[in-house]
């Protein structure tokens, strides 16, 4: 069912076994027996079926394995008090592996393969009772900023359907913010994280490097930029999360997040940029929500001082090599990291210009490959007299689809991605902590959000932040929208499981 000029957006709540809950409430009503696990799956499954035709998150179904694992969880005698997220469905993003499942990365270029194992991070997320109904997709390896396969349709924003969803986790962003799952796996390498949920009005937090369990493909890299985590619909949801993944593993060189449940009210002292390091002035409309917010956060009590960013002015060139570095070691290397038959003449056009870019500047490689390791240094001194640091997260508002399109000349598509990217890859770099909050709305009612960064290991002040604002700024679902929309005469149609306006 193609997007057009009247199907603007969608969304797929109603008054099935989800609701409008969080995975946090979910995971209540399961426990308490109002809902069972089976009667929860079968409603994710529905809601994704009903959503798939305008969002296209999903890329490969897990449905039938869903619900016997749902039915054998009900049927069990094994305590109902843990896992904390236990029978929650989820997706998880198709660069991770899950056994039983093809990982195809996104690209043509990977065979339909089934992985004979779970990943580390999988297996960290599953430990906390998740049940994975599939695959979400993604834009070829995750280096597009947004999730346009060349080979295939790309995925819709359910806010405006003829806008990106953000990437690389687009995918998941997408469903969860429509309504589909409440929470769904995310990895960030450059913003993959906080952009698709910058771009879809979700939570989505960066842990610092070394929180988790390190994703397989990290281990390999000479600079670790790679973070799993989620996005969510609710700061608590993203908040458990991480006080989970802690018993399934514990960073004893960071302080410990444990469990948080809502602001603490500490004055903070937060740094403030609003144009990045590059010499992209921030376009209006993200720039005014950036500075609303630091007003708010001044009238609840907090210091707001502007400060530079805390790195070398090189710094946006030598990650866009490093980025295109990527590329080329997936281009050279692929049948030995990623699966024997990869065919690097199936690769798309993005991948083979970061690869032609890579070969053209391996000379820069070592010094920027240093000054990359330095960063983490060079931050961690800027932020001695912070507690956090408010930007924007993209350098201006969500794009249409087609923007950044993997057939776009790739001098162009480089150019609009550094513009577009310009604040995420900071933290990537560095191994901070960051995290994406919604805070506004455009006119073409897609969010716009805020980046906070935090000090290493200092998510419990991110965290902190975003409970404040979203106490102080609640952030509506799609569901409220359209309802608005239906009130005032202007939504399409709605009916008993999926809303269209």
């Amino acid at each position: 069912m193609p997007a057009s000029e009247t199907i603007r957006s969608c969304h797929v709540f109603s008054n099935d076994a989800m609701g409008e809950e969080d995975a946090t409430a979910l995971a209540n009503r399961i426990r308490s027996r109002d809902i069972s696990i089976t009667e929860l799956t079968r409603a994710a499954i529905a809601r994704a079926r009903a959503a798939e035709p305008l969002i296209n998150g999903v890329v490969s179904e897990n449905y039938e394995a869903a619900i016997k694992a749902a039915s054998r969880l009900d049927a069990s005698e094994e305590s109902i008090t843990l896992p904390l997220f236990r029978g929650v469905p989820t997706f998880f993003k198709d660069n991770t592996d899950v056994a039983g499942l093809a990982t195809r990365h996104g690209s043509l270029a990977v065979p339909e393969n089934r992985a004979g194992k779970t990943s580390q991070f999988a297996r960290q997320m599953l430990a906390q009772g998740f049940l994975c109904l599939g695959k979400s997709t993604l834009p070829e390896f995750g280096f597009n900023a947004s999730t346009e396969p060349a080979h295939d349709v790309p995925t819709r924003n359910p806010w405006n359907l003829a806008y990106s969803s953000g990437a690389s986790s687009g995918g998941s962003a997408a469903l969860v913010a429509a309504g589909v799952v409440p929470i769904a796996h995310a990895n960030d390498g450059g913003g993959s994280t906080r952009i698709p949920a910058a771009c879809c009005g979700l939570v989505g937090l960066k842990p610092t490097r070394g929180r988790l369990v390190d994703n397989e493909a990290a281990a390999s890299l000479p600079v670790n930029i790679i973070t799993d985590g989620v996005v969510s619909r609710s700061v608590r949801d993203t908040a458990n999360f991480l006080d989970q993944a802690e018993a399934f593993y514990r960073n004893p060189k960071l302080p410990a997040v444990g469990r948080i449940e809502g602001p603490s009210g500490r004055p903070l002292k937060i740094g403030l940029v609003l144009d990045s390091i590059n010499g992209h002035k921030t376009d209006d409309i993200t720039r005014q929500t950036v500075e609303e917010t630091a007003r708010k956060l001044e009238k609840l009590g907090h210091q707001i001082e502007p400060v530079p960013v805390p790195v070398h002015s090189l710094f946006p060139d030598d990650f866009a090599l490093y980025w295109a570095l990527l590329a080329f070691g997936v281009r050279a290397k692929g049948k030995k990291l990623i699966h024997p038959a990869f065919d690097k003449q199936k690769t798309d056009a993005l991948t083979n210009g970061l690869d032609k870019m890579a070969r053209r500047q391996f000379w820069r490689l070592p010094t920027a490959l240093w000054r990359l390791k330095r960063s983490w240094h060079d931050y961690a001194h800027a932020m001695a007299g912070f507690d956090a640091v408010l930007t924007p997260v993209l350098g201006h508002t969500t794009p249409p689809l087609g923007h950044l399109s993997p057939e776009v000349p790739f001098d162009i598509l480089f150019d609009r991605l550094r513009k577009y990217v310009s604040f995420t890859p900071l933290a990537n770099a560095t191994g901070a902590p960051a995290i994406s909050i919604p805070m506004a709305r455009t006119p073409d009612r897609l969010p716009v959000s805020v980046q906070f960064m935090g000090r290493h290991g200092g998510e419990r002040t991110l965290l902190d932040i975003a409970f404040t604002l979203e106490a102080e700024n609640p952030w509506p679902l799609l569901s409220d929208l359209i309802c608005q929309d239906q009130d005032s005469g202007s939504a399409l149609r709605a009916d008993s499981l999926t809303g269209i306006g």
